[in-house]
């Protein structure tokens, strides 16, 4: 197969095949992205784990799974910066997608808007099938100023970022909420929650009420931005950040970047009446 191009931002994956369309009424309801640069990315078989994991639960087999990313692997770019997305549309019949995106505007900082509803995702530990809510709440922050809204548990504490991890430091103790189910197992959140375990760094997890919040070093992080310092909250200044802290965990993600595996190696033998 032929490697991906800027001129087929959507391949579709059939049994025994798959096939190039414009990008069109397509809508996943399991997702997994990560940031892609001359063709190095950041925890790639961890997105793959994730992503193999959410559709099976939706009766996606392990084998085809296995079939897909090898085929995907072929065809990312090795050149240029780009924002990959798999998906699985819903069927009958289920199909399995690579959305290929240029990478968007990438930033260091950024600025943050409280939702004002409930968390209105109802499986937010999965990628995809909240999405249409997300975008809608992402684009209200926009309209108030912000680059990200923060939602809430139902005690009006912080939970989660519309499409981002939130973490804040207080007293050199590093707080984020727990993987309990409420939020998405976030891959580059895994990335340093092991790069505390291995420096030694305490780690919190509970959610905080924006008094908390503004009164801290607030990052949030995400497959795509890495990590951005929270400069605002509704408007208002958080914490001064650790300016060499920041810059030495940035540089931890950075050198996590690394090629992605060569397809034959993962590729899947072919199953025939032969080897049974």
């Amino acid at each position: 197969m032929p490697p991906a191009t800027r001129s087929a931002p959507l391949l579709l994956w059939e049994t025994g095949g798959n096939h190039q369309v414009e990008d069109g009424p397509y809508r996943p309801v399991v997702a997994d992205s990560w940031l892609l640069v001359n063709g190095r990315a950041r925890g790639y078989p961890r997105h793959w784990r994730r992503f193999a994991a959410s559709v099976e639960e939706c009766g996606v087999a392990p084998e085809r799974v296995a079939q897909f990313r090898a085929a995907v692997t072929e065809a990312l770019p090795r050149t240029g910066s780009w924002f990959p997305r798999l998906e699985l549309h819903a069927g009958p019949p289920q199909r399995l997608a690579l959305r290929l995106r240029p990478v968007p505007a990438l930033s260091e900082r950024a600025t943050a808007w409280v939702w004002p509803g409930p968390d209105p995702r109802r499986r937010p530990r999965i990628k995809g099938p909240d999405f249409p809510d997300q975008e809608r709440i992402r684009q209200a922050a926009r309209e108030h100023g912000a680059d990200e809204a923060l939602l809430r548990d139902e005690s009006g504490r912080v939970r989660e970022g519309a499409f981002s991890t939130v973490w804040w430091w207080h007293d050199d103790v590093l707080h984020t909420p727990a993987a309990d189910g409420r939020i998405l197992p976030g891959v580059t959140r895994d990335l340093l929650l092991r790069r505390c375990q291995a420096l030694g760094v305490p780690v919190r997890h509970r959610c905080a009420y924006l008094p908390e919040l503004l009164d801290s070093e607030v990052w949030i992080t995400s497959a795509l931005h890495g990590i951005r310092q929270v400069t605002h909250i509704d408007g208002r200044p958080t914490a001064a950040a650790d300016q060499d802290r920041l810059r030495d965990w940035r540089a931890h993600l950075d050198a996590l970047m690394e090629p992605v595996p060569d397809p034959e190696a993962i590729r899947p033998p072919r199953f025939n009446e032969e080897t049974q």
